[in-house]
């Protein structure tokens, strides 16, 4: 059996934070800031059905310039459902996935996180830049320790 340590299910968050695409955004913009996260997969009926992060739900607001008030803005977002502002396709990978493999997939995408889903294609972690920090922190350590 090959190093844990070398899949990604040896490093994902596993059982990650999840949003109904009914939820509306606001409630996804406050789940982000409480559960200080960047990141929620959508989930439709106990299914993976997309991915809303905390620039996508940025974008998706009115900006400054806008002539809503704070109440309106609020009335608004708190109407618009996550499935309008989330990615309904975002990258995915599964916890046998070489670490290396997916770490390149980050990079070369500029992603900051990916979804990692099992053999069925259902939720099983998410793999974010944090926790290849803290992979190459231990690969670091490793090394430096020989």
């Amino acid at each position: 059996m090959a190093d844990k340590k070398l899949t990604v299910g040896g490093w994902m968050t596993p059982n990650p934070i999840t949003i109904d695409e009914d939820a509306s955004v606001i409630e996804a913009i406050h789940l982000l800031k409480e559960k200080a996260i960047r990141r929620l997969p959508v989930m439709k009926k106990g299914k993976l059905v997309g991915l809303v992060t905390e620039k996508m739900l940025a974008a998706y607001t009115p900006g400054k310039a806008t002539s809503l008030d704070q109440w309106e803005l609020h009335g608004l977002l708190d109407k618009t459902k996550v499935r309008a502002a989330m990615n309904a396709d975002p990258y995915k990978v599964h916890p046998d996935t070489p670490l290396a493999e997916a770490v390149k997939l980050l990079h070369d995408k500029k992603l900051n996180g990916v979804l990692v889903v099992d053999e069925h294609g259902m939720l099983a972690g998410i793999l974010t830049n944090t926790n290849v920090h803290e992979a190459l922190i231990h690969f670091a350590g490793a090394a430096a320790a020989r």
